[in-house]
């Protein structure tokens, strides 16, 4: 049996099953867009099995971009969690089958607490579509399993149906990377966007030495600051900085003779200062302008810091 070409075969059908829902979508799509954007509550996401996993990463995906929401298993909701809904929520069931007796059981709730519902099912004819006040289908020609069992295109497809979803949401709220930023403070981007340079400079035990220094001395400084450069500071003042690449382009230019100079033989031209706080989202435009990966930090005259790419 040849796994690629199983793997193949797998791919091929997943990928007519979004086809097919991207064919499938009407005016619901648009109307549940604009329940979702006008609702004063919070958007909350059920669905039992697959379903609520895929359920899960929706919710997270909405409430990343702007579209408060969080997921409620069937089960836990049927024995008090009702009790987290309101009425202005809007309430998004999952169930491809649209029969799922734990979602099902959840109607009679939603409708005297006047929820208003956006059923995702992959039948439009089914129990859970029929008394929803939108429907999204996500029914799909076949499954990737062979045995038609194993939730696989149907899943992808309420993956899909979901960022499509969450994107159209993001897009009408006019969600930028600084919205991003603040629900993802520990991210990559949320330190771009929203630390200061302060934040993220070495600051304890710089390395530093004067234009005299030997460069004997000025190496053991180096290694032990390891930020791959020292700092050269003359009466109090940043005066140029010495890098690992300085180093180096020494040894090949002078070899053996390299211990006989000091620092400001070898030195780098005054370096790139930035102040501590600069935002992190202008400090690597800076570095990436100037096609460097460090910044002297000075407040002022005075150096506070390195900044490592």
């Amino acid at each position: 049996m040849n796994t690629l070409e199983i793997a193949k075969r797998v791919i091929s059908n997943e990928v007519d099953a979004l086809h097919a829902i991207s064919e499938q979508l009407d005016e619901q799509f648009d109307a549940a867009i604009k329940l979702i954007l006008a609702t004063q509550g919070r958007t909350i996401i059920c669905g039992m099995g697959k379903s609520g996993i895929i359920g899960k990463k929706i919710a997270a995906s909405f409430a990343s971009t702007g579209t408060p929401s969080f997921f409620m298993h069937p089960g836990e909701a049927f024995h008090g969690d009702l009790g987290m809904i309101t009425a202005d929520d809007v309430f998004i069931a999952i169930s491809n089958s649209g029969e799922t007796d734990e979602v099902l059981k959840l109607l009679p709730f939603l409708k005297d607490n006047h929820n208003k519902i956006i059923a995702i099912t992959g039948n439009p004819a089914s129990t859970l579509a029929k008394n929803a006040h939108y429907h999204l289908n996500i029914a799909v020609p076949a499954e990737a399993c062979p045995l038609q069992l194993a939730p696989t295109s149907s899943t992808t497809a309420t993956l899909v149906m979901g960022d499509a979803l969450t994107i159209a949401l993001m897009e009408l709220r006019g969600f930028q990377p600084e919205n991003f930023a603040r629900f993802h403070p520990g991210g990559s981007l949320g330190r771009k966007l929203l630390s200061k340079v302060a934040n993220e400079m070495f600051k304890e035990s710089l390395p530093v030495v004067s234009p005299e220094t030997p460069l004997s001395e000025v190496i053991n400084v180096m290694s032990k600051g390891a930020l791959g450069l020292t700092l050269i500071i003359n009466n109090g003042q940043l005066n140029a900085i010495i890098t690992d690449g300085d180093l180096r382009r020494a040894i090949e230019k002078f070899g053996k003779d390299l211990f006989d100079l000091t620092a400001k033989h070898i030195a780098s031209c005054m370096p790139v200062t930035i102040e501590p706080d600069t935002s992190m989202a202008i400090a690597y435009e800076v570095m990436q302008d100037k096609g460097i990966n460090c910044l002297i930090v000075c407040d002022g005259k005075e150096v506070v810091g390195v900044l490592k790419k």
